[in-house]
């Protein structure tokens, strides 16, 4: 469905984006993962025509990117881009009818969504009246009205309780499964795990790995314990001082560590004694959150040198 071509873009002489290539088939959730400042808003940017490429060329629906093909996008901007003093009701209709649904429709689409994000009661309510999560919620409605092909979403769950996180989480998929392509930036890996079914990590304005979330994984073998566990943590230190591992994640019952060189997961095991009560001890892959680190780390260091 698009198709991103060697696009470059620089700001004052700044490179925010250099040379980057995707590509995001239909009806899938991808994921562009970054730190700040890495260029995910800047390639958002222009693949909604807001800024256009120095160099390199956008695709999409298999034709060159153009104003006519935006009305088939969706974009949710991490900063929000409300009008205030208009009521949320009025507001919606009138972001739909930009998009070229009539006006009777708007307003009937924009009650059903407002009632399923049980903020109906408050359609009358000027926007500055709202909550941020409550304005983060009109702004998705915003995107979703239209019932466009493809949805960008730029930190989605920002501004977002646990509960909200969860019911946006929910339509995200009920979205995928009706057909629609969803691409999002956002700094939540436990949300890139559970819902992608692609991702691009970059770093410094490149691309540093992408691919499908399954395949990625799964390429870093299996060399992260989780373990669970009541009692004395002291076996952690101890492994950690012997060189067997390095610690990921430490809490006073849980622990993340990734094994050393060549070690192997009975040689920890063994360390643990009769005063810790194990609950799990489990080898598995790491997650999207360690090989984001590793491999920012990795680009990173790489810069330097």
């Amino acid at each position: 469905m698009l198709n991103i071509n060697a696009i470059s873009k620089s700001y004052d002489g700044k490179v925010a984006v250099r040379n980057l290539s995707l590509s995001v088939n239909r009806g899938e959730i991808y994921g562009i993962l970054g730190p700040n400042g890495a260029g995910k808003t800047s390639t958002i940017r222009m693949i909604c025509g807001i800024t256009l490429p120095d160099s390199g060329t956008i695709e999409f629906l298999g034709e060159p990117m153009r104003m006519e093909l935006q009305s088939k996008i969706g974009y949710l901007p991490e900063e929000r881009g409300l009008y205030k003093k208009m009521k949320v009701g009025e507001l919606l209709v009138y972001f739909a009818e930009l998009k070229g649904v009539s006006r009777a429709v708007a307003k009937e689409k924009a009650a059903m969504w407002l009632k399923r994000f049980e903020i109906d009661s408050w359609s009358e309510k000027k926007v500055e009246e709202l909550s941020k999560g409550m304005q983060q919620k009109v702004q998705f409605i915003s995107v979703v009205l239209h019932e466009p092909e493809l949805l960008i979403l730029d930190e989605p769950f920002s501004g977002l309780d646990p509960i909200n996180s969860e019911l946006v989480m929910d339509i995200i998929l009920e979205l995928k499964k009706a057909g629609k392509t969803i691409l999002f930036s956002t700094h939540r890996m436990e949300q890139v795990e559970k819902i992608c079914d692609s991702i691009c990590l970059i770093n410094n304005g490149e691309k540093v790995l992408d691919g499908n979330v399954r395949e990625v994984k799964k390429s870093y073998g299996k060399n992260m314990l989780h373990i669970e566990f009541d009692g004395s943590d002291a076996f952690i230190d101890a492994a950690v001082a012997m060189g067997k591992v390095e610690v990921r994640d430490r809490q006073p019952k849980y622990a993340e560590l990734k094994l050393l060189d060549g070690t192997r997961p009975k040689e920890v095991l063994a360390l643990i004694g009769d005063d810790t009560d194990l609950t799990r001890f489990e080898l598995a892959e790491p997650s999207l959150k360690e090989i984001f680190i590793l491999r920012v780390g990795e680009t990173n260091q790489k810069g330097r040198n």
